[in-house]
């Protein structure tokens, strides 16, 4: 299938697996400032993708392998398994959950079944139309300590979140009101709160690896799916669809994570020379989804006579109104933390969009 033809996900998730007791990585034993060790550099970091070479998240890994190798004078290395290298999404996961691998793109639309309050990402019209406030609210510290605690339930010590570019609608019609949708077999991430959101519009949500999407485009397995421009253009979802409708409904937020123990155990100069890393790599994020978003629209029109739709405010405010009851659908699956964190939320979008100067 396209780019991913050589996908081997089985049998690589079950090498990494195996070479997870012999990680280049020092164990806490080796690595004790205490007892006055030191580790045996260079030390080897696994860093596994969602996303195939060329994307936001490769581009991101790139800058992140460039920036921890040269902080930390080349002690630390850093490997980069692209999406398909491994397994699946949901498989990085549980492989960073277990320490096969070290750090790893963790995307709510299917962590939000392991760590249910980040399913208020996938949530429509909740995020700002500014997209300089919703960059500060993703990029900011006290965003990252509301989700601390839940990724550290499951093993997982947050980094940080990543904005990958709004959503895009792709079908063979225009997708201009909520009834467009309706009984249209549509790709869904596969986390239950993503079913839900497009559930709300009379749509039949059809949860896929992202790597089966262009198949099942192909062979009208499924009559649509989103994703930001980027990923519909390197994925080549575009070649099976005739309708681009942006409608901006989300944003594609992912987040970055790595093994909490693992993490725990790092001495403190490798901690440093991450965070440093992180720091250096966050505002480059935005920076490359914005550029990768704009020329790859540019390198569908050109390639294509594909449509390309705009929605009114008007035709916006009629999904936002029929998205509204997701939000309680949100709150049982993800508890009173999670009401909590939503509110939070809207209250941090709402505070940021009353600080931006009038025009």
């Amino acid at each position: 299938m396209r780019k991913l033809c050589h996908w081997r996900t089985t049998m690589f998730a079950m090498v990494i697996l195996l070479f997870a007791g012999c990680s280049d990585s020092p164990s806490p034993t080796e690595t004790s400032e205490d007892d006055g060790e030191k580790p045996t550099y260079p030390v080897t970091w696994r860093f596994a993708l969602e996303e195939i070479e060329g994307s936001v998240q490769h581009h991101y890994a790139l800058e992140l392998k460039e920036r921890i190798e040269s902080i930390s004078d080349g002690n630390i290395l850093i490997d980069i398994f692209p999406y398909g290298s491994i397994g699946t999404s949901i498989q990085l996961t549980d492989l960073a959950r277990e320490g096969s691998v070290h750090l790893t793109f963790a995307s709510p639309g299917h962590l939000a079944d392991v760590v249910p309050e980040t399913g208020v990402f996938t949530l429509h019209f909740l995020l700002s139309d500014d997209e300089t406030v919703n960059r500060d609210i993703l990029a900011s510290d006290q965003l990252v300590r509301e989700f601390s605690e839940p990724y550290a339930e499951q093993n997982l010590k947050l980094h940080g979140f990543v904005p990958e570019g709004w959503m895009v609608w792709t079908a063979n019609k225009a997708l201009r009101t909520p009834a467009d949708f309706d009984g249209l077999a549509f790709r869904t991430m596969t986390s239950k709160i993503s079913v839900e959101a497009y559930k709300a519009y009379g749509a039949v949500p059809t949860p896929a690896p992202y790597a089966q999407i262009y198949s099942d485009l192909q062979l009208r397995r499924i009559a649509g799916q989103a994703n930001p421009v980027f990923a519909i253009e390197e994925m080549g979802f575009y070649e099976v669809q005739n309708t681009m409708t942006f409608a901006r409904p989300a944003q594609f937020v992912t987040s970055v994570v790595s093994n909490k123990q693992w993490f725990d155990d790092l001495p403190t100069d490798q901690k440093q020379w991450l965070e440093d890393a992180l720091d250096e790599v966050t505002p480059l994020a935005w920076e490359v989804q914005a550029e990768l978003n704009a020329s790859r629209l540019e390198t569908i029109r050109q390639n294509s006579d594909i449509r390309t739709i705009e929605l009114t405010e008007e035709e916006r405010d009629r999904f936002r109104e029929a998205s509204l009851p997701v939000r309680e659908t949100y709150t049982r699956m993800a508890g009173d933390r999670g009401k909590e964190i939503l509110q939070r939320l809207m209250e941090m979008v709402d505070k940021a969009e009353s600080e931006v100067p009038e025009a």
